[in-house]
């Protein structure tokens, strides 16, 4: 086999074969580098290829093959399937899962359940279970968790209300949080810019289970918001499901039980559940209002 030569100055110069060979593989790593680079600059619309017209874009993507790094046009069903999953389609998605289940509580009325009562075919456990399934649907769909509370007193009594009332919480709060953080998070989180925004982000992403409980504890700050704010953040799972697990045992239960005494609304349980109503809400809003100026503040 013939050397490799090299010219400079138009004059042709033998290389010994161990030097070509290490010149042949320089090159391929720089080629290699180059096209790898390429590629992640342009994931979504393909790489840069010179032509007589001047630099183009033309979708491709890169594959191993038994000859080496090989660059093959990137399928319609692959740049369709990249669109599908970019982050503002999939927020889209949870705008239309959310809209859609907005509609179906408001075309099936869950409220006239307090009205005409629960189904006779279900009862026991299987009625509690059924019940705090419900819940948790219907509070993904922003409906007031007070208003379900009190229905499961009415429904099962101080009780099994509560089990059933605590069981759909931390359902529609998972089931929320986990929609938030796989459909929304992407998106969202590139426009937190805003001074305050990006102080309460900092404050659920860093101290998510105390920042929680604070939330879940004072009535003030809706459900919902709470668990699409939080699947915004950095907040983990585990902390999220504690902290709302714990924290909105107090409050439920003063719905629950005064739900389950409302046909006695002077008896000392009603009114002891109504003073923890009251209470946890003046004070929310007071805090609140002072969390207001100090992220104004900052």
């Amino acid at each position: 086999m013939p050397d490799a030569t090299t010219r400079s100055g138009g004059t042709a110069t033998a290389l010994p074969p161990a030097a070509a060979t290490e010149l042949a593989a320089a090159k391929e790593h720089i080629i290699a580098t180059e096209l790898s680079t390429a590629k992640e600059r342009t994931i979504a619309t393909g790489i840069a290829v010179a032509t007589p017209a001047g630099p183009a874009v033309a979708p491709v993507d890169l594959a191993v093959t038994p000859a080496g790094l090989a660059v093959t046009p990137t399928s319609l069903a692959a740049r369709f399937t990249r669109a599908l999953l970019s982050p503002w389609s999939r927020l889209s998605l949870l705008v239309l899962l959310l809209l859609g289940a907005g509609a179906s509580v408001l075309l099936f009325e869950p409220q006239r359940l307090l009205a005409e009562g629960w189904p006779p075919q279900l009862n026991g456990a299987a009625a509690v279970v059924a019940f705090a399934v419900a819940y948790g649907l219907v509070t993904v769909a922003f409906v007031p968790r007070p208003l379900l509370s009190i229905g499961a007193g009415a429904l099962f009594g101080s009780q099994l209300g509560l089990a059933a009332a605590i069981g759909g919480t931390v359902l529609g709060g998972g089931l929320a949080f986990g929609l938030g953080r796989l459909l929304g998070q992407d998106a969202l989180r590139p426009l937190l810019r805003a001074r305050w925004l990006k102080a309460a982000d900092g404050q659920l992403s860093r101290h998510g289970f105390r920042s929680m409980m604070a939330a879940r504890l004072f009535p003030g700050i809706p459900f919902w918001a709470a668990n699409y704010c939080a699947a915004v953040s950095r907040m983990g799972w585990l902390p999220f499901l504690i902290a709302t697990a714990l924290g909105t045992i107090p409050n439920t239960a003063a719905y629950v039980v005064a739900g389950a005494q409302a046909s006695a609304p002077t008896s000392p349980a009603f009114l002891i559940a109504m003073a923890f109503i009251a209470v946890p809400t003046l004070v929310g809003i007071m805090v609140a209002w002072r969390k207001r100026h100090h992220l104004r503040g900052r």
